[in-house]
């Protein structure tokens, strides 16, 4: 199991005279001491269109000895926000050309030895029902990941739910994961539950708006109800924010980290310690009348004699 963001940063607490690289370090260093992994630049780059996704890449991975991801928005959302009116053929040709720039990025990642690749699609909650719809989005994925090979490509849905739309949507194309927001989307278990035994699941589960739940046993919840479903096992689960965290401070943001963190480290931790640490009332029910862990050590079994 591990943890990772799902979605930006806000602004450490830096002078402002501080570079972007700066930024993103301060970042790193507060993801690492969290115990996150995969890193992630937190959007801290700034908007510096000359800078391409494999530029940024190698410019955080430069900063740590950690895994780090690449982000990316996805065609269907690029062009939803580009084009959000636009008659369907307009829409169908940006949408291609959305697909065509995206895929060149990727390959580039890919070849500078990118080894995990989040496409962030939000706007896949709006495709409901809609079997046209459902069919660019499957057509737009394909493309992004045609020739993509020897990387992790994780699809990311935020802000909503999407299981409407079917895990067969969103698992036509090859990717290796789904990242799920189950906060403001909590139907998008049902994708987690629908997924092959393959397909690793990222949950989306601490709450990104300014106020929310931030315990551990939610987080805990998350990771023990993903590996459950189809036998998915630890191996293939994940626990992240449900999606960024722009919109807080710094210091919610750190701490939001630590809980991410604490959440993994206590998931494989051995159970008496599990125990201690969560609220009795995530234990058992008489563990929740009772105010307090009921939950007795093993008995040891009676010493040979002789």
């Amino acid at each position: 199991m591990f943890a990772t963001l799902l979605g930006g940063l806000p602004r450490p607490p830096i002078p402002e005279s501080g570079t972007a690289e700066e930024l993103v370090a301060a970042a790193l260093a507060a993801q690492e001491a969290a115990g996150l992994e995969p890193l992630a630049d937190g959007g801290l780059w700034g908007s510096d269109d000359a800078q391409t996704a494999a530029e940024r890449w190698r410019a955080t991975t430069a900063l740590t000895d950690l895994v780090v991801k690449a982000v990316v928005e996805g065609p269907w959302s690029a062009t939803v926000r580009a084009v959000p009116d636009a008659d369907p053929s307009l829409f169908e040709r940006e949408l291609a050309a959305a697909a065509g720039a995206a895929n060149a990025a990727l390959r580039e990642l890919v070849a500078a030895g990118c080894p995990l690749v989040e496409v962030h699609e939000p706007a896949a909650t709006s495709i409901g029902a809609d079997l046209a719809a459902r069919a660019r989005f499957v057509d737009a994925q394909q493309r992004l990941l045609d020739g993509v090979h020897e990387t992790h490509a994780s699809l990311a849905i935020t802000g909503g739910s999407a299981d409407e739309a079917g895990v067969e949507t969103f698992l036509a194309a090859p990717y290796a994961s789904l990242a799920l927001d189950l906060v403001r989307g909590p139907d998008n278990w049902r994708l987690a539950a629908a997924a092959p035994r393959a397909t690793g699941i990222v949950c989306g589960a601490m709450t990104a708006d300014a106020t929310g739940d931030e315990s551990v046993e939610i987080l805990l919840y998350a990771l023990n109800y993903a590996a459950s479903t189809g036998g998915r096992g630890p191996d293939r689960v994940g626990i992240a924010t449900a999606g960024t965290l722009e919109g807080v401070s710094w210091d919610v943001a750190e701490r939001r980290m630590r809980r991410l963190g604490e959440a993994v480290r206590l998931a494989g931790a051995p159970p008496d310690e599990r125990v201690a640490a969560v609220d009795p009332r995530a234990v058992n029910a008489r563990s929740a009348a009772l105010g307090r862990s009921d939950v007795r050590p093993a008995r040891r079994p009676p010493k040979a004699s002789g």
